[in-house]
């Protein structure tokens, strides 16, 4: 039985609910890591006093919003890398590093257990268990959604009314949301339905078109081997310039998708998301041999 186990931590339905499960059923200390990856001051506002009032003995909030960018979506933007043609693996991009620090974490704290709140039905528990079992092949993973009896969101938010967590989610507002730099994604609820259109409150990061300026506003990033260095001829780092094109895109309401994504586990699912959308397809077209162009 471990004795201390190390949880990725986001302060959602999920992770909430995992930590006093953590202490009930394995009587263990449970050290949080919550990670900033751009998500914004509102999704990491209190986190750490959360997890303590829900029973972990420490919450580390880790900065990795630079090395978010340079080291994830910059390689990823280089290799025009997109699923299903619209999705751009906001989410996809995230975990390995957020399992990376959680690792690190959990052979500073001297852990002997390692846990992430994904369900099993998703990709989310593959990446973050590829990464343990890379780093960290050692230390055992525990994945409450494959032990628990709580067999759906519902079940989560009655759990945590029991034992008075304080949560977002409400049966109404039941998606599963997952945010970064690179994206806000809204799953699950009504929106595995296709005929069920997206409500408006969930672009968080972008305006909606109908109410965006009628005036074009004129964009140039440059680039250097392939990755983005300035917006408008000011040079930036790349977690500013990646905010900064944020800004503007959003507030021209550019980069809202929805796409039906296939998991390893065979289960497809609908997300919709809003975020960011580079120039560098329209780059490539124009510095590259049509042979080595990405699929469209």
């Amino acid at each position: 039985m471990p004795r201390t186990i190390v949880l990725a931590y986001s302060g959602g339905l999920d992770t909430s609910i995992i930590v006093p499960w953590l202490r009930e059923h394995y009587d263990a200390r449970v050290i949080c890591v919550a990670a900033d990856i751009g998500q914004g001051a509102d999704e990491l506002r209190g986190v750490r006093e959360k997890a303590l009032a829900s029973g972990a003995e420490e919450c580390y909030v880790e900065d990795l919003r630079e090395e978010f960018v340079q080291d994830f979506i910059f390689p990823t933007l280089r290799a025009g890398a997109v699923y299903n043609r619209k999705y751009l693996l906001g989410t996809a991009m995230a975990r390995p590093l957020i399992a990376k620090r959680q690792v690190e974490v959990a052979r500073r704290v001297g852990a002997d257990a390692l846990a992430h709140g994904c369900t099993g039905k998703g990709n989310d528990q593959v990446r973050f268990e590829m990464t343990f079992a890379t780093l960290a092949p050692d230390l055992p993973v525990i994945a409450p959604w494959r032990e628990w009896k709580i067999r759906s969101r519902e079940d989560a938010i009655d759990y945590a009314a029991a034992k008075g967590i304080p949560i977002a989610a409400t049966r109404e507002r039941i998606y599963s949301r997952d945010a970064n730099l690179w994206h806000l994604s809204h799953e699950g609820g009504k929106l595995e339905d296709p005929n069920s259109a997206p409500k408006p409150d969930m672009f968080m990061l972008t305006t909606d078109p109908v109410q965006a300026p009628d005036a074009s506003e004129d964009v140039v990033i440059g680039f250097e081997k392939g990755t983005p260095v300035s917006v408008n001829g000011k040079a930036l780092g790349p977690f500013a310039l990646v905010s900064a094109l944020n800004a503007i895109g959003g507030r021209h309401g550019v980069g809202r998708t929805r796409t039906s994504l296939r998991r390893g586990m065979r289960i497809s699912c609908t997300r919709v998301a809003g975020g960011p959308r580079s120039a560098k397809r329209t780059m490539h077209s124009s510095t590259s041999h049509r042979n080595a162009l990405p699929a469209p």
